[in-house]
Parts: C-alpha cells; sequence; structure tokens
C-alpha cells in the first residue's frame, strides 16, 4: 500500500489524509490551484527553488561540502586581482615615492612601473615641473590678514605688505618626509624671511624703486632656510603684489610724501642753478686762463724773433756799419711811409708855387663816391588828331 495512502499517515507521523485534509485553494476559474504571484503572475517560489537547486548541485555534493576546485579558482581570481594592484604608471613630470609599511623604500622613474601591493608597499606621484603659489597677507585683493601683512621697516615704519611666493618640488622624497605639511612649513619661512629683509630697508625704497632688490633678498634667503632643513623645495620667484603703509594712516602718508616731493623738487632747483652758475663761472675762468696764456706765448715768440733779429742786424752792422745803418734807415721809412700819401717835390730852381690836385693827399683806402647816373630823356608827348 503506498505511503500516500489516506488510511496511513505520512512519513513525518501527520495524517496522511481523512476528513482533516484541506484541498488547495483553487483560482477564481476553478481551473487549479492558486499561485502566489496572483493570476496569470510569474511563481517566485519556483524560481528560487530552481536556483537554489544549481548552487547546491555546484558547491555542494551529498554531504554539502563545498568543491575544492571552486575555492581554488576563486582564490587565484582573488591573488591575481591583488597582484595586478601593483602596477603604476609615473608621468613625465611626476616622481613616484614607494614605501614599504610607512618607511621611503624608492623613487619610481617616469613610465610603467611596479610595486608590492597594499598593505606591504604604497605609492605616491607628486608633480615636480608643477609651479605652485603662495600667499603671504591676504588670500585675494580685497582681503587682508594684518598678522602676516604688517611689517616694521629699518626706519621704524609700518608697512603694509602682500607677496607670493611661486616654488616647485626639487626632491619628491623630502618634500614628503622631511616636514610635516610642506606648504604650511613654506609659508612660515616666507613671512620670516620678508620680515628679516623689511627689517633692513628702509621704507622708501620698499614702495618706490627698490623692490627688485627686497624681493630677490627674500628668495635667496628662503632657499638657504629651506634647504637647510632638507624641504625639497626650490624657490622660483617672490613677487611683491602690494606695498604700502595700512589703512589708518594712509591720508597722513600721503601728506608726508607731498612734502617731500615739494622739498626735492626745491633741492633739485637750487641744484640746477647752483650748477648753471659754476659751470660758466668756470667757464669764464677757463676763457681768461687760455687768453692770458695765449698772449703769453705770443709775447715770448715775438720777444724772441725781435732779439734773434736785432742779432743778426747787430752781426751785419760790425761788419758793414755805414751800409747797414741806410738800410736801416730806409727800411725804416718805407714802413713809415708806405700807407700815406707821398708827394715829393724837389724845389731847387723852382720859381712858381706849385699847385696840387685835392685827391693827392686823400686817404688810399677811400675811394671817390661813384658818379650819379645821367638821367633818361624825356620823350616829349604826342598830341591827339584834331
Amino acid at each position: 500500500m503506498p505511503w500516500n495512502d489516506n488510511a496511513n499517515p505520512g512519513p513525518w507521523g501527520s495524517p496522511g489524509g481523512g476528513d482533516d485534509r484541506r484541498d488547495p485553494p483553487r483560482g477564481p476559474s476553478g481551473g487549479g490551484p492558486r499561485r502566489p504571484g496572483g493570476p496569470g503572475g510569474p511563481d517566485f517560489n519556483a524560481g528560487f527553488e530552481q536556483l537554489s537547486n544549481r548552487l547546491r548541485d555546484l558547491m555542494g555534493g551529498s554531504g554539502g561540502r563545498p568543491r575544492g576546485q571552486l575555492l581554488a579558482v576563486v582564490g587565484g581570481g582573488l591573488a591575481l586581482a591583488w597582484l595586478a594592484s601593483g602596477f603604476y604608471v609615473v608621468q613625465p613630470g611626476e616622481q613616484a615615492i614607494v614605501t614599504t609599511f610607512g618607511a621611503y623604500s624608492r623613487t619610481g622613474a617616469p613610465g610603467p612601473n611596479y610595486h608590492l601591493p597594499a598593505p606591504i608597499e604604497h605609492v605616491e606621484k607628486v608633480a615636480v615641473t608643477k609651479l605652485n603659489n603662495t600667499l603671504v597677507g591676504g588670500s585675494g585683493p580685497d582681503s587682508d590678514s594684518p598678522a602676516e601683512s604688517q611689517m616694521l621697516t629699518g626706519d621704524e615704519q609700518i608697512i603694509d605688505i602682500d607677496f607670493s611666493v611661486t616654488w616647485r618640488v626639487a626632491d619628491a622624497a623630502k618634500f614628503l618626509f622631511a616636514t610635516r605639511d610642506p606648504e604650511a612649513a613654506l609659508k612660515a619661512v616666507a613671512e620670516s624671511a620678508m620680515r628679516e629683509v623689511v627689517g633692513k630697508t628702509q621704507l622708501q625704497p620698499i614702495i618706490s624703486t627698490g623692490r627688485g632688490a627686497v624681493q630677490q633678498q627674500t628668495a635667496e634667503l628662503m632657499q638657504r632656510t629651506l634647504d637647510g632643513w632638507g624641504a625639497g623645495i626650490s624657490i622660483v620667484e617672490v613677487q611683491i603684489r602690494s606695498a604700502g603703509p595700512p589703512p589708518e594712516v594712509v591720508g597722513a602718508f600721503r601728506e608726508v610724501n607731498n612734502a617731500q616731493q615739494d622739498a626735492d623738487s626745491a633741492e633739485n632747483e637750487a641744484n640746477t642753478y647752483r650748477n648753471r652758475v659754476v659751470n660758466e663761472a668756470k667757464g669764464d675762468a677757463s676763457r681768461i686762463t687760455n687768453a692770458a696764456q695765449g698772449y703769453r706765448e705770443q709775447a715770448v715768440r715775438e720777444a724772441s724773433g725781435e732779439a734773434a733779429r736785432f742779432n743778426q742786424i747787430y752781426a751785419e752792422y760790425r761788419r758793414a756799419p755805414g751800409v747797414t745803418r741806410d738800410r736801416l734807415y730806409i727800411e725804416t721809412m718805407q714802413r713809415v711811409l708806405q700807407s700815406s700819401n707821398k708827394v715829393v717835390i724837389d724845389a731847387k730852381g723852382a720859381t712858381a708855387p706849385i699847385i696840387l690836385p685835392p685827391d693827392a693827399f686823400r686817404p688810399k683806402s677811400q675811394t671817390p663816391p661813384p658818379a650819379p647816373a645821367p638821367a633818361a630823356p624825356q620823350q616829349p608827348e604826342r598830341k591827339g588828331a584834331q
């Protein structure tokens, strides 16, 4: 007799039938049992049961133990994925710092590289060609931090100065491990260096023509300090964005500047007048000195010439005194009379008075006035025909 006979209990000890057996609920049409999905809906219980059966067949046998082959495949895939996570690529402008359990191990070269997967080794990439900018004194054009920007100059004046520092990473390993916060350390060094340089400089050069020297000295001092720390940072440029008195004393500072400019203008005018007068006096003195030296040279040379000529005449006179006297007399008369009009008259045997023309004693330099031009003859007027 079958086990599910209505007369005998079922295999689990429950009655297999009888009056207490209930018929399964039927659908609205009475054509069969009603499923959980509702009329015409999917049978979720059947789907879950099929999935459970497949997993049971795949994972276990008669005792429900997992299969060793599947576990080996899954474990091998996880191991390969873990090992593959160690591959990384370093860009040309980067340096890769590899640490082993947190301690520095090596620096990765540009290109594809490999490190032991986490948690054994860890890699951190640092851009070494990127230019970074740090602002000191204020983060924007309208913001100001007096604690950072107000400094004391060499002449005991207060100046409000904002500047920026352009820097880059020179050594990635030192940059990461030398200081806890490299950017904060850089900003503190920049402020300290600027205060030291400003404290040795007068106020006027900082706000006018001495900014370049202040920037250069600050950059050099920052670089020496960072190199002493081994920070691995290279300072590219220090640029002063604004420099002037604090806002509370701007008006008084402008008045002082105006007064200083007026004083400088008056001093420049005085210096100009002084230079002009001194130069004119020096020119006059030089001209008088040169004229005196020329006159002295001329007088000396003329005297030397006259002395030499006298010596020559005296030598000739000693050899022929009469001839020399006649010659000196003739030459002297020639020099005296050569520029005057002369009329030589032999009065021997003259019986009548001599009448000279009016032009005889006129100087040769005076030329007679030109004769007036003859007037043009006037033509008689013609009378018209009557």
